[in-house]
């Protein structure tokens, strides 16, 4: 809704200029948000440009505010860029409304500034924020060493950075690392056993390893020791240290200054930690084994305004946040190096494990939402732009159920296609309002053509408000996403959407093409000519590499190249699936042929890599095993699975918003 009316008075230039500064913010907070603005005053205001995440302290903006009365409650969510502000009274919002429209206010780093823009709200509802307690497994020791003992650790790891950089021995790109008793390996996430580094651990270290091993923090004593030096803004990528390498147990000693750490867990759930300077860490078990930990490269955290050095998951208290700028921070990261396989409770997660189960499969997905961005940018964002209108011209017949889910909807149902490709299921229904939106910007040209509503956007980020569906599709989207996390988000994505009482479908490939002695279409068009095996191997893309285009005859070579990559994710492989085979693998690409003849751009980032005439494209899928989709949808609050089925060779959800 619009500020309050001016149209009655003349206004100059610059108070037009602020006005419709002032309605992109609106507009802006609602798309992005979700945040509906009023235009009569209320006590409560949303500041746009005035949060956590551009930069604004909850001490800065309180001076700012209190200028105009009493604060009643300010609210800065994590990340977010806008912040929500209850006075005592409705007149004193008023004022600050008048006086703070269009002002400029220094952010944390005092080189830029934030120009405020202030609209009444209704009420101040936070979001969905859960109360956040640690992963299980996982302590934080306050105060562990004394200050006089970590002045000698810190000078030690100075010393011996030196040392490191003297004998040129490479720096990582985000931060300096020293070993200890083994060498860590980044090209592949694990130790070399059998070539253990002179000296061992440093005797400056055994009051702590002393004390772990007398509190039971850990029951192996380490042998192995990684020093990390971090300048303010820099981090480590999320990650779970390699189970194959090391022991249950980790600790990792904080020193210097105080940092957030943030955990993840398998199924998107995530919990920021703070680790005060002389604390010391202990991972065991779940903590250890299932969730990533990783720490984001910025200057300023997200941290609790009453106690910054206190140790807590930061969503324990969303209502007193505020910014807490980085200092140097030096960690003392111990291990113990594991000489048997590991045989944890989480087989999903574990090297060791999976070798076992298949030894001819690599391991696959990305440790990361960095990494697994970059995979899909290749793998299937590029890959479809490229290819729309060949892969459009093979999509023309809308599935059965899916075309009966869309006819069962009663007339003028609103309904969002999430991944709408070419549009051929937004014409299915004619007495529905539908709305399509796709990653790829050619195929939505394509629908554009065939008069479609459609929307480019990313499947996790739909620009809709949430609660307008009164159904949602996603054909063959979901498979698409390379970690179980972003999966999980997607489909979230989706419930966010509906509406309550609203049904979403869903569609994702099977690993299982044959059912009930049934075989699906996919196999049974397999032509009887096809003798090739049923899977190579090429690397996961790195950031330092280009593999949009993949001859096979160069794997050897590009897996050399792929032993020099610097970054710490890991050199993982995918198989590549040879069409209308059954699945061996739930990761891996899936080759598209296209002929010569078939219209491509010129400047295509994608040339031929197949025979001649003929361009091999590969898209990344991951098929899901039977229940696995379901196990997903049931994680999601408010949810539940109405219906699910098997239709040829996909597995499919009706699930139903609360």
């Amino acid at each position: 809704m619009a500020a309050p009316d001016c149209r009655s008075v003349k206004l100059s230039k610059g108070q037009k200029k602020l006005l419709r500064k002032q309605a992109k913010a609106q507009h802006i907070l609602l798309k992005q948000d979700g945040i509906a603005t009023v235009s009569i005053p209320t006590k409560h205001l949303v500041i746009a440009n005035g949060g956590l995440g551009n930069g604004v302290s909850r001490e800065q903006l309180n001076v700012v505010l209190q200028k105009f009365g009493t604060v009643e409650t300010l609210l800065m969510l994590p990340h977010k860029p806008h912040a929500f502000v209850t006075y005592t009274a409705i007149q004193e919002a008023k004022e600050a409304y008048s006086a703070l429209n269009g002002q400029n206010l220094k952010s944390s780093e005092n080189t830029k500034l934030a120009t405020l823009y202030l609209n009444f709200v209704e009420d101040v509802v936070s979001e969905d924020v859960f109360h956040s307690s640690l992963p299980p497994g996982l302590l934080v020791i306050e105060d562990f060493i004394s200050a006089e003992y970590e002045k000698r650790l810190l000078v030690f790891a100075d010393e011996s950075s030196n040392a490191t950089m003297e004998n040129a021995q490479k720096s990582l790109k985000h931060r300096r690392v020293k070993h200890y008793g083994y060498e860590f390996r980044y090209d592949n996430n694990n130790v070399d056993k059998d070539k253990p580094l002179p000296g061992g651990l440093p005797e400056i270290c055994s009051e702590v390893l002393e004390q772990s091993m007398t509190e039971g923090y850990i029951k192996f004593k380490p042998d192995q020791l990684t020093i990390n030096q971090y300048e303010p803004g820099q981090g480590i990528p999320p990650h779970i240290d390699t189970h194959s390498a090391f022991e249950d147990g980790i600790i990792c000693l904080s020193l210097g200054a105080e940092t957030v750490m943030d955990f993840k867990h398998p199924n998107g759930h995530s919990v920021a930690v703070m680790l005060p300077r002389c604390s010391l860490l202990v991972m065991t078990g779940e903590s250890r084994y299932l969730w990533s930990h990783g720490i984001t490269p910025r200057k300023f955290d997200v941290v609790s305004a009453s106690e910054i050095q206190k140790t807590c998951t930061i969503t324990e208290d969303i209502s007193n946040l505020t910014l807490n700028k980085r200092g140097a921070r030096t960690s003392f990261t111990f291990r113990k190096v594991r000489t048997t396989l590991c045989d944890c409770a989480y087989p999903e997660v574990c090297d060791s494990q999976s070798t076992r189960k298949c030894k001819d499969t690599p391991t696959l997905v990305p440790n990361s939402d960095g990494d697994a961005s970059k995979l899909e940018h290749k793998y299937v964002h590029d890959v479809y732009d490229e290819i729309a209108g060949h892969f459009s011209s093979t999509r023309h017949t809308p599935w059965p159920k899916v075309t009966e889910f869309l006819k069962a909807l009663p007339a003028g149902a609103f309904v969002a296609d999430v991944g709408c490709g070419n549009g051929k299921y937004l014409g299915v229904n004619k007495d529905l309002f539908m709305v399509g939106c796709d990653h790829s910007k050619s195929l939505a040209h394509i629908c554009r053509e065939r008069n479609f509503e459609v929307f480019i956007c990313d499947g996790l980020l739909v620009p809709l408000r949430g609660g307008v569906c009164d159904a949602c599709i996603s054909i063959a989207v979901v498979h698409h996403f390379s970690t179980e996390g972003r999966r999980l988000s997607a489909i979230k994505e989706i419930v966010r959407l509906l509406r309550p009482g609203g049904k979403g479908l869903i569609y994702v490939w099977a690993m299982e093409q044959e059912r009930d002695n049934i075989k699906s279409k996919y196999l049974m068009e397999r032509k009887k000519t096809n003798k090739r095996q049923n899977c190579t191997t090429m690397p996961i893309v790195n950031e330092d590499q280009d593999t949009n285009r993949v001859d096979l005859a160069h794997f050897s070579q590009l897996e050399d190249h792929n032993k020099d990559i610097e970054n710490e994710q890991n050199c993982a492989k995918l198989p590549v699936h040879t069409n209308r085979t059954s699945f061996e693998s739930q990761d891996l690409l899936v080759p598209w042929h296209l002929k010569a003849g078939v219209k491509v751009d010129s400047a295509s980032s994608l040339p031929p890599t197949g025979p001649k005439n003929i361009t091999v494209f590969h898209r990344y899928y991951h098929v899901f095993s039977a229940g696995e989709l379901e196990n997903l949808c049931s994680c999601i609050p408010n949810t539940r699975i109405v219906e699910s089925y098997y239709d040829q060779g996909n597995w499919c959800v009706i699930i139903e918003k609360h």
